[in-house]
């Protein structure tokens, strides 16, 4: 069977769901047996993220073989349960310059090089590459941004082609659109969806499924007018109003048989997706149940998007322990400033999480957070940064010397470097490139026997994906060796501290890598599954005292 390749655009807005609808429909393909493999085009000239600020691009998504990505890969790999690579993120950036680079060679035998056919060419390489070393009988590829918008343009092209080249068995277009709700007239509007696919239809693509978003329910009468003026049978005009969690999606696409009319379209068959586990998913978040508070202490605080894969790995674990999952965002700036508002937000947390990121900036702030929760006994997870930042404070306080720090932090080099409890990577300097110059991927971590972490997996040995520059340094951890502070965690090739926790305290632990990217929906992830499970015990703790609390320490 030829490689079938469904191709999801989006229009009038952006932030519609293509991700989500990208994901949901890879699970119902997956889930009725077919190998699918999932793309994201990406229109900006940036090579990659992985130099982008998380208040414009939200967080950078890391795969096993190192690529750093847009977070939509983060929503393919939770719902279809795969682990996808390089092979699945595209940009203008990384397409331009390997038609520049062959340029430069003399490939192209002194011809002028254009959009169509260079780039067009280059695109569609891409995605039939990827769909050949993938081996995959379906290929989703989301095309980013929104049809309209002048740097898509070589992409609309270029799946254009496609169907042209493979044929319309072998090529789908699935559009993915906006009803408007119009406050004043109480009603959804369907002009930006004609407008939307005339713009599509004008450049030679006809949807063959039109989902239309909306936050109302849409009568069927709009269903029928967007099917008329959209030349679109009616039962391929989805709607898709918004759901309580994103793990309704499949389900509610699977009532309207999404996968069986994508079947058809593409002589599939008979398809019957098998979603016993995301009914028992959505089962557990639709229940009434008690929340756990976490607070994540962090300096994008708000931005959900900046730590999507967190918060996402916080809810499955909660999910799966019958809990609702209340977050509570802390400005780290705000904290280290005294702000007595911003410490009245973090006291009342059952649990706290330090994520990860760049710079100095609201660092101390999360020190006193990571203090307060060591003196409280408060479960802590600390991810990447947030290891590092547990380590400087329990170094000061170990070896009492206010002046340890991170090499990160110290941007004048005002310290001495014994001073550097954390500190470079070999091979990293202030003055290398950003770009894709990080550790970065899956590297193993062989935990220690007895400890907390290698009771958390149940296993000796781990592999988990890392995207930093700085590790700790091994002159602190070997004055640490006859404290409560344990390295629990290794990577024996380069004898770098993986993992690290405190003996003595109920939950603190921390990992230089990133498992929120490995956290599943059906399967939460050990270090998230023990962070809910330990603030429940703390929960219940401060419960038995008449007021609410335990004793605490001050911040």
């Amino acid at each position: 069977m030829p490689t079938k390749y469904i191709f999801i655009t989006g229009g009038v807005c952006s932030s519609l769901g293509k991700g989500i609808t990208t994901a949901s429909i890879g699970a119902l393909l997956k889930n009725a047996g077919f190998k699918v493999f999932t793309m994201k085009l990406d229109p900006y000239l940036n090579v990659d993220p992985g130099t982008m600020s998380p208040f414009q691009h939200g967080e950078v998504f890391v795969t096993n073989d190192g690529a750093e990505t847009d977070l939509d890969l983060g929503h393919y790999e939770r719902f279809i349960d795969e682990n996808l690579n390089s092979l699945s993120s595209v940009t203008t950036g990384k397409i331009y310059t390997e038609v520049l680079k062959k340029e430069r060679r003399g490939d192209f035998l002194g011809g002028t090089i254009q959009i169509i056919p260079h780039i067009t060419d280059e695109i569609k390489k891409r995605i039939t590459n990827a769909s050949e070393k993938s081996g995959a009988a379906i290929m989703l590829v989301e095309i980013g941004g929104t049809v309209g918008d002048i740097e898509g343009l070589p992409y609309l092209e270029a799946i254009r082609q496609m169907r042209h080249e493979h044929g319309k068995e072998n090529t789908l277009y699935v559009h993915l659109t906006l009803l408007p709700y119009l406050k004043a007239a109480k009603e959804l509007k369907t002009k930006p969806t004609q407008a939307s696919v005339r713009e599509l239809r004008s450049i030679g693509i006809q949807p063959d499924l039109i989902i239309a978003r909306a936050d109302k329910n849409i009568p069927q009468d709009l269903i029928k007018k967007i099917s008329v003026f959209c030349d679109v049978d009616e039962d391929h005009v989805i709607p898709a109003i918004t759901c309580k969690s994103i793990y309704e999606v499949p389900l509610h696409y699977n009532k309207y048989n999404v996968a069986q009319l994508i079947a058809n379209k593409m002589h599939l068959g008979k398809v019957n997706p098998m979603l016993e586990d995301w009914e028992t998913l959505v089962g557990k978040i639709n229940s009434k149940r008690e929340s756990v508070r976490i607070a994540l202490v962090g300096k994008y605080t708000g931005l959900d998007d900046a730590y999507l894969s967190v918060i996402e790995s916080l809810k499955i674990a909660s999910y799966h322990q019958d809990l609702e999952l209340d977050l509570i965002w802390v400005d780290s700036e705000k904290l280290e400033k005294n702000d007595e508002k911003v410490w009245n937000q973090l006291k009342p947390a059952d649990g706290i999480i330090i994520p990860g990121g760049f710079g100095i900036r609201g660092t101390e702030g999360m020190i006193r957070a990571a203090k307060y929760a060591r003196e409280n006994k408060i479960p802590y997870l600390g991810i990447c940064l947030g290891l590092q930042i547990m380590t400087i404070e329990y170094a000061r306080h170990y070896l009492k010397d206010i002046q340890l720090t991170s090499e990160e932090f110290d941007e004048d080099a005002v310290f001495d470097k014994s001073k550097y409890v954390i500190h470079f990577l070999p091979g990293q300097h202030h003055g290398k490139e950003k770009g894709a110059t990080l550790r970065l991927g899956a590297y193993p971590c062989k935990l220690k026997k007895g400890s907390l972490a290698y009771e958390l997996y149940g296993e000796d040995e781990v592999f988990e994906r890392h995207r930093h520059r700085y590790e700790i340094n091994n002159a602190i951890w070997e004055k640490l060796k006859h404290s409560d502070w344990i390295a629990s965690g290794l990577y024996e090739g380069g004898n770098l501290v993986e993992m690290a926790e405190l003996r003595n305290h109920p939950y603190m632990i921390g990992t230089q890598s990133h498992p929120e990217f490995l956290s599943r929906p059906h399967k939460a992830h050990p270090l998230f599954f023990g962070l809910i499970q330990a603030s429940r015990k703390y929960q219940n703790i401060k419960a038995t005292y008449s007021h609410g609390t335990v004793p605490v320490h001050s911040g």
